[in-house]
């Protein structure tokens, strides 16, 4: 953003501008949302549930061959980070990586800290769903995302103008399918609540040409 002698605000560690976020508003936007992504995964594994994404193939591996969730969910997100450098740029990337370290960690630590004696399945997939969207959308409008189909389905946003929950509800879709393999009809059912939840968050909340802060 300009200032009245067409310089451009200057924004540093504190110092923000309209249409930027200062270095210190990023940390508590990608910390923020990588505790509530934490916080519903949690909850949808303590349903014995699944989603889509990367973490719904962690979800699948998870459960068929009891490997750790966040160093799966980590792994998964690899090969992804030079197609955000490539076509979202640098600072971008190193926020999606941070924000997805900083998810597969808690995930690990939690269930130490957070258990669940009565937890509905159907409340899980909603209330799980409704977090990591959450989560997401805040890591979106601070220029980065939990990895993997988040990463193209905000390029396709951004590229040709598709609605990045849709994108990605679509492709979740096709991850879920595979859950037929490990889990119960009522799971899979259970599961799919939690992709849509998670997706209509992002695709009724998240448009570029209502939030346009960098």
């Amino acid at each position: 953003m300009a200032n009245a002698d067409g310089q451009k605000t200057p924004v540093g560690f504190w110092a923000s501008a309209s249409d930027r976020h200062s270095i210190a508003e990023d940390i508590q936007g990608i910390a923020a949302g990588s505790m509530l992504a934490a916080l519903g995964v949690t909850m949808l594994a303590s349903a014995e549930l699944l989603i889509g994404g990367t973490a719904g193939l962690g979800f699948l591996l998870r459960y068929s061959t009891g490997l750790s969730f966040g160093l799966v969910f980590f792994s998964l997100n690899l090969p992804f980070y030079w197609l955000a450098y490539r076509r979202l740029g640098l600072a971008f990337t190193v926020k999606t990586f941070s924000a997805v370290a900083f998810t597969s960690v808690l995930t690990e630590v939690l269930p130490a800290f957070i258990t669940f004696e009565t937890l509905h399945p159907v409340v899980a997939a909603l209330f799980g769903g409704l977090l990591i969207g959450t989560g997401m959308l805040a890591l979106f409008r601070h220029r980065a995302s939990l990895g993997g189909f988040g990463i193209l389905a905000l390029y396709l946003q951004e590229r040709a103008g598709w609605r990045a929950g849709f994108v990605q509800l679509a492709l979740d879709l096709l991850v879920l399918a595979l859950s037929f393999f490990v889990a119960t009809p009522f799971v899979i059912v259970c599961s799919i609540v939690a992709a849509a939840t998670l997706n209509l968050t992002l695709a009724i909340n998240h448009r570029t040409d209502r939030y346009i802060v960098r």
